[in-house]
C-alpha cells in the first residue's frame, strides 16, 4: 500500500502545480481590449483594431447627468495633454442614455481636446457592460486592458499607469 501511494504522489503534485500555474495565469492576464468601432461627431471612424492599435489610449464612459463625471472631466482633460505628445489617445464615450445635443454641447462649450463619440449601447455593452459612470479604461498598444477604473480615478494612479505604458511602447 505504501508503494502505490509513492507511485501516485508525484503525478499528484504535479497536476497540482499545473492547475496553480493555469490559475495563476489566467488571474494575472490582462483582458484584450474588445474590437470597437468608434463614430467620433465629425463622423470619422476609429477602430481598437485599427487605428488605436500601436497607440496606449483611454475610453472613458461618462454622462452629463453624472457629477462625478464632470467633476473629473478637468483631469482627464489635463491628464491628456499631459501625455497626449507621448502618445497617448482619449475616447469619450457619451452613455446612450445621455441626450445628444447635452453631450455636443458640453464638448464644445469645454473645448475638449480629445475625441468624443455617441454610444447607441453596443460600445458599453462591447466594454464589459459598462453601467456606471464614470467608467475608464487604461488600454496599452498591444490592446491590453492594463486597469479598469469604476468611478473617478486615482489621478496620480492613473499617471503612474499611462507613463509606464507609455514607457514600455518607446522602448520596444
Amino acid at each position: 500500500m505504501k508503494l502505490s501511494r509513492r507511485r501516485l504522489w508525484l503525478p499528484a503534485s504535479l497536476i497540482g502545480v499545473a492547475i496553480a500555474f493555469l490559475i495563476g495565469h489566467l488571474l494575472l492576464a490582462k483582458p484584450e481590449v474588445p474590437s470597437a468601432t468608434f463614430t467620433l461627431l465629425s463622423g470619422k471612424k476609429i477602430s481598437t483594431t485599427a487605428e488605436l492599435r500601436g497607440h496606449v489610449f483611454l475610453v472613458n464612459f461618462w454622462d452629463t447627468d453624472c457629477s462625478s463625471c464632470i467633476a473629473e472631466m478637468p483631469s482627464l482633460e489635463n491628464t491628456y495633454q499631459r501625455f497626449h505628445g507621448a502618445g497617448l489617445e482619449l475616447v469619450s464615450v457619451a452613455m446612450s442614455y445621455t441626450p445628444r445635443d447635452y453631450a455636443v454641447d458640453y464638448a464644445r462649450t469645454r473645448q475638449l481636446p480629445f475625441m468624443l463619440t455617441l454610444d447607441d449601447g453596443s460600445l458599453a455593452h462591447a466594454f464589459g457592460d459598462v453601467q456606471l459612470t464614470p467608467t475608464t479604461l487604461v488600454v496599452d498598444r498591444h490592446g491590453k486592458i492594463l486597469k479598469r477604473y469604476v468611478g473617478p480615478p486615482d489621478f496620480g494612479q492613473l499617471d503612474t499607469v499611462i507613463a509606464q505604458a507609455l514607457q514600455d511602447a518607446s522602448g520596444s
